[in-house]
């Protein structure tokens, strides 16, 4: 889950660099972050069942199915910030668990990641457990590049978490990870320098089976997870998750989770 000093230095030595197409600097850049991703956590758009084939949505009426995402998928343009709060649950071990495993789940806001696979801007909550034991991370990603761990904040089950992703502009944005319960944020600014662009297509309010090592990490009993107060800015409308595409997290032919919208919620349940 965490990842190691060494990686972060380099990816952050190579962020610094500026972004030129077809530079060696830019080249070593991708490289370093790709040697990283594939050590790290990080999200990735929704695969069909049992494929690594990215899962395109539509604006339908019937669930659709994933390998990785469950949740509420607005699909338009113009979606320029999305927000939600929750209550940080705590996760059990899935039925027929090792007590020697990890078992994760994440819960998190984006924009785009489907109708537009360039790139995602997200924040959220980790959540995992092994044996007894339970823990928590606030992280933020513009994918393709991996996910990074805020510091400074802490997390429980039972704190209520607003989380909240801004774009100034198709490269540039904000995430913040806020405690409601405690009343500490963080912030993290993405200034330029990433390496994909975003084209404001998807809102997202999802609840994922995320990557580690290259592969889906065991999926967690995570409960329920319902974001209230979700919300998207289009242009200068603010709109919620109504009309969204419904997806739900399938994997070796059972079906996982239950996801619906009521209003200006979006709940995921395990099932």
């Amino acid at each position: 889950m965490k990842i190691s000093a060494s990686i972060v230095g380099t990816a952050l030595l190579a962020t610094s660099v500026v972004a030129a197409p077809l530079t060696s600097q830019r080249q070593a850049r991708q490289e370093s972050r790709r040697v990283a991703r594939a050590a790290g956590r990080s999200s990735h758009p929704p695969y069909k069942p049992g494929t690594s084939e990215v899962l395109h949505l539509n604006e339908t009426s019937q669930a659709e199915y994933s390998t990785n995402w469950a949740g509420a998928v607005l699909i338009g343009t113009g979606y320029t910030s999305v927000t939600a709060e929750f209550t940080v649950p705590r996760p059990k071990l899935p039925t027929g668990a090792s007590s020697s495993t990890q078992y994760c789940a994440s819960a998190w806001v984006g924009i785009d990641g489907d109708t537009c696979s360039t790139a995602i801007l997200q924040t959220g909550i980790d959540f995992c457990i092994q044996g007894s034991t339970v823990s928590y991370d606030a992280w933020y990603e513009w994918y393709p590049d991996y996910a990074y761990d805020f510091s400074g904040i802490s997390i429980s089950a039972g704190n209520v978490i607003k989380i909240t992703v801004d774009a100034s502009s198709k490269t540039t944005g904000t995430a913040t990870v806020e405690n409601v319960s405690t009343g500490k944020s963080v912030t993290h600014s993405f200034t330029g320098g990433v390496d994909g662009d975003l084209c404001e297509y998807n809102a997202e309010w999802i609840v994922e089976d995320f990557e580690s090592n290259s592969s889906l990490v065991p999926f967690a009993n995570f409960g329920t997870v319902t974001f209230e107060n979700a919300e998207a800015t289009s242009g200068k409308s603010t709109v919620g998750p109504s009309g969204a595409t419904i997806i739900n997290i399938k994997q070796s032919n059972s079906v996982l989770t239950s996801s619906s919208v009521s209003g200006n919620s979006v709940t995921i349940e395990y099932i």
